[in-house]
């Protein structure tokens, strides 16, 4: 199968990297300075598990990519999305599958609509990692999972597990998920509060790792997204506040997550999808969510 990935990010590069060194079929989408590096140097990963290994892979912008992919992930911020539909109708064939893997909760249904001839999936990942420099991409951790799948029963597709099957073979934990919602929502409830709480406090890790205020406020953040999750239907295989903060607890204590680093660094982030549009889930389901609210306020929120 031809897979385009679009984004080049942490996420973006290190699927491309992965499936590359893998021998499938993969082109990158990318921009600027880091795609002329991947062009000339081919997309270099640092692990700590692999080594450092520079991948040569096709690598294009929007603009002059001209192949018809039979898989597209999409791993872009959340503010890219909506420039990336009229190129995934561009290039995109009837059957082509896309399978967002981005922050946020509910974005493979958001994103049906303006794509209604294709087959948009729902999907999380877990890993750690970042671009360290132009074409080079530093992973922190040996974790990468990516499960992805459909919301309806009716949607599905044999083809699908084809795809875990390649990612599993470039040494991606892949599956196909009969809940993606309950998979996507979990991850999302650790994600979102720890983002939250460090933007609340402009802390890191090491702060939520010690009892006190900043500890008890990611708990708090937790248990409103499950009492959402409650008014959704969705239940979890495990106790969410135990599971997130044993998660928490084996983060680095400098850790932090990409939207307080790009908080930070002044850069477009993803506030909405990760912060305000909890607020705005909670406002329509007629769920409170105070320290939601309070965070969501502090960062200039205004619905």
């Amino acid at each position: 199968m031809k897979y385009l990935v679009i984004g080049a990010g942490g996420t973006g590069g290190c699927l491309t990297a992965y499936l590359a060194a893998a021998g499938k079929d993969v082109h990158v989408i990318a921009r600027g300075q880091h795609l002329e590096a991947i062009q000339k140097n081919g997309l270099v990963l640092e692990t700590a598990h692999r080594g450092t290994f520079a991948v040569p892979v096709p690598a294009s912008d929007m603009e002059h990519y001209e192949g018809s992919p039979d898989v597209i992930f999409l791993c872009v911020k959340g503010y890219s999305i909506e420039d990336s539909i009229p190129f995934i109708r561009r290039v995109a064939k009837p059957d082509t599958v896309v399978i967002p893997i981005l922050n946020g909760f509910g974005i493979g249904g958001s994103i049906q609509p303006s794509l209604p001839e294709l087959l948009v999936t729902d999907g999380c990942i877990y890993i750690a990692a970042e671009i360290k420099a132009p074409g080079t991409i530093l992973m922190s951790g040996a974790v990468f999972r990516i499960f992805f799948g459909v919301r309806k029963p009716e949607d599905y597709r044999p083809v699908l597990e084809d795809i875990a099957k390649d990612l599993n073979e470039s040494g991606i934990e892949s599956g196909v998920s009969d809940n993606i919602q309950q998979a996507a929502l979990q991850k999302f409830s650790f994600v979102s509060p720890m983002a939250a709480c460090g933007l609340y406090y402009d802390v890191k890790a090491e702060s939520m790792h010690k009892p006190g205020q900043e500890r008890d406020t990611f708990v708090a953040l937790v248990k409103e997204v499950e009492a959402l999750a409650k008014a959704m239907d969705i239940t979890f295989p495990v106790d969410l506040v135990t599971n997130n903060l044993a998660i928490l607890d084996n983060l680095a204590p400098g850790a932090s997550t990409s939207l307080k680093r790009d908080v930070d660094a002044g850069k477009k982030s993803e506030l909405d999808t990760l912060l305000f549009q909890v607020v705005r889930l909670g406002r329509q389901l007629g769920v409170a969510t105070p320290w939601y609210e309070k965070a969501a306020k502090k960062m200039g929120f205004e619905g």
